[in-house]
């Protein structure tokens, strides 16, 4: 990327890209506290982690206006150390796992999601659309708050949110919404509605540099490892999905080894100022790009705002009414969930629609990405592998004159088509000469490359000569590397 690449993805967009990082960043407020409680830490690490990761990813990731900040999907896996070992263990955790992200991006491991189908993405999704409603539930509960208040102030958000957008575009809708509902609370004295504050106290002062209080030998790296790497796995995971989505919202591209390094960077200074684990988030990504953030600059003011509003304003942006929030975070789920694919349920092929219902399936009832997207993943190989077997075409024709029979291979030849591929060939015809043709066939592996080797094997057990033809520069290849004993290399 040249300097002036770089310096275009900070211009041309001041105001939107900073009212949109105000935004954002009031919105990862009741977040960033949530997801310390997850982990079982103070609010203060979860909000000095958000600030530290969206300001660092501002600058070094690969994805312009996309936000990073702790998260649920690392705060989950963080929570058992915390438990076991303490705070600083998480430090060293987060540290590690920065610097596993970095090895990724030097590796180019960012490559992976090409394996990720775009059911295994609509089903993911989903179901982050479904989790980000369902996490709305405790401020809507009817057990926890007062009803006719928290739904009335929700509706009047969502109707600031919707509404006034028609009328007037200067300032992001959803910051109007956090300003009027904040002025309704405090005016008409709503002392029973839940306020940012009532998540956790706000932290009074700027992070500080520490160096995680843990001893420096092999038996804390085998404590932190398994951590480490599962934050990394399931954070870069995470990022590169957003990233992906971000991608289709805006009709731009972007770097996704670039994103690997900036999260590794992210995480690796966070752990040093006392922060926990994060990764891009898809509802904050989402909300920033609605209102208007394009470039580095909002996820920068993301980041910044969110430590003024903190450590200066705390006492003020304590008053939030939280239905505000939880307002925006309606939007942010109705906008996410991708209301086309249930439609298209009826018009697309039936392993489509497997992979996208397992993929929400799974998420939404693991609370794990990772999980999820895996089980998508794999299933969408196992439909796709189905679907190449049944391509495969087995026919052969019989000479009398010659007492020859030739056998022609269509299609590709791997593990799922291996048994009719065995059941193809009559080892007790008697014959003097047998041609198996692979001239529109592929030998893809080493299951393949032994079915074809058992075929000539016992072909010539029984006296019959064996000739292999129509192999094409891969398939010869493989064969003769592969081949046992080289029974196939030595008939064709």
């Amino acid at each position: 990327m040249t300097l002036s690449q770089w310096r275009s993805q900070w211009t041309g967009n001041y105001r939107a890209d900073i009212l949109s990082g105000l935004v954002v960043a009031l919105a990862l407020i009741p977040e960033a506290i949530a997801f310390s409680i997850i982990a079982g830490v103070d609010p203060k690490v979860g909000l000095y982690a958000s600030f530290m990761i969206a300001t660092i990813t501002a600058f070094f990731g690969g994805r312009p206006g996309m936000i990073s900040a702790a998260t649920a999907a690392t705060a989950v896996l963080m929570g058992t150390l915390v438990r076991s070992y303490g705070l600083d263990y998480l430090l060293a955790a987060t540290v590690l796992a920065g610097v596993l992200q970095v090895i990724a991006g030097a590796l180019n491991l960012g490559t992976v999601m090409r394996f990720v189908s775009k059911s295994v993405m609509t089903g993911f999704v989903n179901a982050l659309a479904i989790l980000i409603f369902m996490a709305q539930w405790p401020e809507l509960n009817p057990a926890n708050v007062p009803v006719v208040a928290t739904y009335a102030l929700v509706a009047l958000g969502l109707a600031i949110i919707y509404l006034l957008p028609r009328f007037f575009r200067a300032i992001p809708s959803p910051l109007i919404a956090i300003l009027v509902l904040s002025a309704v609370s405090m005016g008409l004295g709503l002392n029973d509605v839940h306020t940012v504050s009532d998540m956790g106290a706000l932290p009074d002062q700027l992070p500080s540099l520490l160096i995680p209080n843990v001893p420096f030998t092999f038996e804390t790296l085998q404590i932190i490892l398994p951590y480490s790497v599962g934050v990394a796995v399931v954070g870069l995971l995470e990022s590169l999905m957003t990233q992906n989505i971000v991608d289709e919202m805006t009709d731009t591209r972007s770097d996704r080894r670039q994103e690997c390094f900036g999260q590794g960077i992210a995480n690796f200074c966070t752990g040093f100022i006392g922060g926990m684990a994060g990764c891009a988030m898809i509802g904050q990504s989402v909300i920033n790009v609605t209102s208007g953030g394009r470039t580095r600059l909002s996820t920068l003011t993301a980041g910044i705002a969110l430590l003024i509003f903190c450590v200066v304003l705390g006492e003020w942006v304590g008053r939030i009414p939280m239905p505000a929030l939880v307002a925006i975070m309606i939007m942010v789920s109705i906008g996410t969930f991708s209301w086309a694919s249930l439609g298209q349920l009826r018009t697309m092929p039936m392993s489509s629609n497997v992979v996208m219902l397992a993929t929400v399936a799974f998420v939404v009832a693991t609370h794990n990405l990772a999980i999820g997207v895996l089980v998508g993943v794999l299933l969408s190989g196992i439909f796709f592998a189905g679907k190449i077997a049944r391509m495969t075409e087995i026919s052969s024709r019989y000479n009398e004159a010659h007492h020859l029979r030739t056998y022609y291979i269509k299609g590709q030849i791997f593990f799922a088509t291996v048994e009719e591929f065995n059941r193809a060939f009559d080892f007790q015809e008697k014959l003097d000469r047998v041609v198996i043709d692979l001239t529109h066939a592929h030998i893809w592996d080493i299951s393949s490359v032994s079915a074809l080797d058992r075929a000539v094997g016992k072909f010539r057990m029984s006296g019959t000569d064996v000739k292999v033809v129509g192999m094409n520069h891969a398939t010869e290849t493989i064969i003769d590397k592969l081949s046992n004993g080289g029974q196939v290399a030595a008939g064709h």
